[in-house]
């Protein structure tokens, strides 16, 4: 009977993930555009970005808090990252993140996480003044996170995670949130075959309001003027389902090879197929690769996303204690894109 209470929580993080995507998931194309807050498919992390997020499966600490909420419940006690991404270099859009997850009792873990998208100063134009002069406004968008997840057992982690999604200019804004909900099974006999699932940016319509939406102006026959504000359309979030699996290959001398595989089915575009690679050499420095693909990505002409396809980074971490799972890291990746000239992520971070 215990065992079997174990594997409650289990079943409803199962059923959390399936009954939304049952209706919100699809992979259709035709909806492409739909959806807004899109900056919630971006991954600011620089480690699981080197392989094309392909570790749904077997990804751990902080940085699964955008791949997989169940990695957090793997960290020995707390585990603290900073990232910085030069999206679409050329572009001037940097993205800062930062997450800390923290071991809450024997099983259970806590993280906090946040992102946030710079633009730069862009110049205020009106119909009057095409060429500005007049000032400058800078866009934001902010997401903030806040995690749970813990191991159920040997084999099986889960977790929880709000997003509160904030997207705001200088007289317009707009506030959702998001669940995303993930489990994670590890079995083998080294443990080194992994399984995961997770849902993602599952939540309620936002809505831009704000005094950008009301204008000023004169009705027929009256002489006083008149504040008429128009009502935003309501937008979806960008939902999306994540099914991965990989497997361990461990050499003698501490050397390991990793394959991973990834499906995404995404509500609003086009599903995608990952598959990729990590090489760990004695866990100092680790290599890694992925090639992500959608209908249509191998050609100039029915390509639909900025994004070629490969990705490629690395790690080099530091132990901090002999004998210990204490270390200090940093990681790089790249992603190819056309046009623009990729996104570069580089993250830190300690783990103790």
């Amino acid at each position: 009977m215990k065992q079997m209470l174990r594997y409650i929580p289990v079943v409803i993080f199962t059923w959390l993930m399936i009954a939304p995507g049952m209706t919100t998931l699809g992979g259709n194309k035709d909806r492409s555009g739909e959806a807004g807050a899109s900056e919630l498919l971006i991954n600011p992390w620089a480690r699981s970005a080197g392989w094309g997020g392909v570790n749904t499966a077997n990804i751990k600490g902080v940085e699964s808090m955008f791949t997989n909420i169940a990695g957090t419940a793997f960290i020995n006690r707390t585990d603290i990252t900073f990232g910085h991404t030069t999206w679409l270099k050329g572009s001037d859009i940097n993205i800062y993140s930062f997450g800390l997850v923290q071991k809450i009792g024997q099983s259970g873990a806590l993280g906090i996480g946040v992102m946030s998208m710079s633009f730069g100063d862009i110049p205020i134009t009106t119909v009057n003044l095409p060429e500005g002069g007049i000032g400058t406004f800078s866009p934001s968008l902010l997401n903030f996170a806040l995690s749970y997840s813990r191991m159920f057992s040997n084999s099986i982690y889960g977790g929880l995670q709000l997003k509160v999604v904030s997207e705001s200019i200088s007289d317009i804004s707009a506030v959702g949130f998001a669940i995303d909900a993930g489990i994670q099974y590890v079995t083998g006999e080294t443990d080194n075959i992994h399984f995961g699932i997770t849902l993602r940016n599952w939540g309620p319509t936002m809505r831009f309001s704000g005094d950008g939406l009301a204008i000023r102006t004169l009705l027929p026959g009256q002489e006083s003027q008149f504040t008429v504000e128009q009502r935003a359309a309501a937008y979806q979030l960008p939902s999306q389902l994540n099914i991965g699996a990989a497997y361990d290959i461990n050499f003698k001398g501490d050397y390991r090879l990793t394959f991973a595989a990834n499906f995404v089915s995404n509500a609003f575009a086009k599903d995608q197929i990952t598959g990729g690679l990590e090489f760990s050499l004695k866990d100092y420095l680790v290599l890694r690769g992925g090639y992500t693909y959608e209908d249509g990505i191998t050609e100039d002409a029915d390509r639909t996303t900025v994004f070629t396809g490969p990705s490629a980074g690395f790690s080099v971490q530091i132990p901090l204690k002999k004998d210990s799972d204490s270390k200090f890291y940093v990681d790089y990746s790249y992603t190819d894109t056309d046009p623009f000239d990729g996104v570069h992520r580089i993250g830190a971070g300690i783990s103790f």
